[in-house]
């Protein structure tokens, strides 16, 4: 059974100013660094631009360098993902199906092609249950929805998104938009951090199980 609980987004927080307790107290179940985006195990990359152009590829060290690693080593995605850069963009990069527990979050870093005039546009979904499933309607809950100057300010920014979620599921980064507005973005350094519950609740749930059991055998006797 899925039980998606709340959700709450916040986005372009530094790392150092902003730490998460689930990731000091979790287990990290993704984390991918895009070293080579047609190897990354689980990952699914489909293009449902009209007309179809191409699907998210390996990044241009050309155009920007990574935020970490190799130079080319991050995910990208352009006007191009429409035949020609005319038409309409819609590219999804799916994650591999993921088992969460309790508190969660995901993070990870975008940026784009330094040149103005352009409207970029990167929502992140959820997918709850959908196991292998990859359509489109799968995915319907919506993050985020990441656009414009401040949320793509030409440099690697960070995100943080963060949710209550029990059982599996997948999370998307959508790239869409009519193609003549877009340019080039990147999105790198991708990790899940989910946490069960403390070893202390449990503890204290198990002793309240056994108080009660001893009350019930005593109003017996």
């Amino acid at each position: 059974m899925q039980r998606l609980n709340y959700m709450l987004a916040t986005a372009a927080v530094p790392t150092a100013c902003a730490p998460h307790t689930a990731q000091a107290a979790g287990i990290e179940v993704l984390s991918e660094d895009f070293g080579n985006l047609a190897d990354s195990p689980g990952w699914v990359r489909i293009n449902r631009s009209v007309p179809l152009g191409a699907p998210w590829c390996q990044g241009a060290p050309d155009i920007f360098p990574a935020q970490a690693g190799a130079p080319d080593a991050y995910a990208a995605a352009s006007c191009l993902s429409a035949a020609h850069g005319v038409g309409r963009v819609d590219n999804w990069l799916i994650t591999p199906t993921l088992t969460l527990s309790g508190p969660t979050t995901l993070s990870f870093f975008i940026s784009r092609e330094r040149v103005d005039g352009f409207d970029d546009l990167l929502e992140v979904r959820y997918g709850s249950g959908c196991g292998s499933g990859t359509a489109a309607a799968s995915f319907d809950t919506l993050l985020a929805s990441i656009s414009g100057a401040v949320d793509f300010p030409a440099q690697w920014q960070p995100w943080h998104l963060d949710l209550t979620v029990d059982g599996t599921g997948r999370f998307a980064f959508r790239y869409l938009g009519d193609a003549a507005r877009m340019s080039h973005i990147g999105l790198d350094t991708v990790r899940v951090v989910t946490r069960l519950p403390e070893p202390t609740s449990r503890l204290l749930l198990a002793d309240g199980l056994g108080v009660l059991g001893l009350l019930r055998r005593h109003e017996r006797h």
